[in-house]
């Protein structure tokens, strides 16, 4: 389960949450412009855009998870269990299985525009990675300075859908994610105005009182208008420090803390990173369930012309700083 936004300022900013009970071994991938890209059933691609990105790495091939490319478009992959469904191969369509989908899309379009263009033409197909690597049902947000998209493939075909909001989680199918956002209308950043009955006496006895109703709880659909609420309304300046700092608040909203969502096994789901990527500058911004200290990565300090992969570990011990 996971959380993603787009976050328009000076420069625009785009991450997600990742929220799961473990890890695949997660490394920040740079991806430079002539890493050999072989994707099957649409070709190969020997230069391309780079990108930056949160990835596992298997047999020297990045499966993202989420990455920006060198000119402002960001993508990531969030989980749809149980509503994606790809299909089998067509003629005249590049076939995609969902591990290539993010660098085709990040590797060619430099805007949201050529995004929507490029997906006329794609044709998600049912093919898994590995026998290790299960097809992973996802769905899946495009964003740049000018907006955001969101696409699905279900048992219905592919679709593209506009997203105003700028945000996307996880189930149900993303117009009725978007719908819901109706039922939210009377929230209010502002102190409530009595309509309840004007003959009694009612006014507001605690700040933050226009946001009673606000779902609190950790669903993809609760989530979905906690973020879009609280990003809608969020207010910073335009220096980097004070826009980096606001997107984690952001995201920080919606993270999963250990122990209140329990699986099987007694195993737990946590935030296990959140991101933030200043699409303008290529740089990468993370913090980590164990790790609070916001950590950067910037792509442009690396060799993007080279043809070979480039991962950072996340750091993943706290970073406590002492003052006395």
């Amino acid at each position: 389960m996971c959380t993603a936004v787009g976050f328009a300022k000076k420069d625009y900013y785009f991450g997600r949450t990742l929220d799961y009970d473990f890890s695949y071994g997660d490394k920040i991938v740079i991806t430079p412009r002539c890493y050999y890209f072989d994707f099957g059933g649409a070709g190969s691609s020997p230069e391309h855009y780079a990108m930056i990105g949160m990835a596992h790495v298997a047999a020297n091939y990045p499966l993202y998870y989420d990455c920006v490319n060198e000119k402002g478009l960001g993508m990531a992959g969030l989980n749809f269990v149980g509503n994606a469904c790809y299909g089998e191969p067509v003629d005249g369509a590049y076939n995609l299985p969902p591990h290539e989908f993010i660098p085709f899309v990040v590797g060619q379009c430099r805007n949201l525009d050529e995004a929507r263009e490029l997906l006329k033409e794609i044709n998600l197909v049912n093919s898994a990675f590995s026998d290790k690597y299960p097809v992973a049902e996802l769905h899946w947000i495009i964003s740049d300075k000018s907006g955001s998209i969101v696409v699905e493939s279900t048992a219905s075909g592919m679709h593209v859908y506009d997203d105003p909001a700028g945000v996307l989680t996880n189930n149900p199918e993303f117009p009725q994610q978007l719908l819901q956002l109706n039922n939210y209308m009377g929230l209010s950043c502002k102190e409530p105005t009595n309509n309840f009955c004007g003959s009694l006496p009612l006014k507001p006895y605690s700040r933050g009182m226009g946001a009673i109703g606000l779902p609190g709880d950790l669903s993809s659909e609760s989530r979905f208008v906690r973020a879009a609420f609280i990003k809608c309304n969020s207010k910073c300046g335009d220096s980097e420090n004070e826009c980096v700092s606001q997107f984690f608040h952001i995201l920080g909203s919606v993270e999963n803390q250990r122990g209140c969502c329990e699986l099987a096994d007694g195993k737990y789901q946590v935030t296990r990173y959140t991101c933030c990527c200043n699409c303008d500058k290529g740089i990468y911004y993370y913090t980590t369930y164990d790790n609070h200290r916001i950590i950067a990565v910037d792509m442009h300090r690396e060799n993007l012309n080279s043809g070979r992969l480039i991962c950072y570990t996340p750091i993943d011990t706290e970073q406590i700083m002492w003052q006395n």
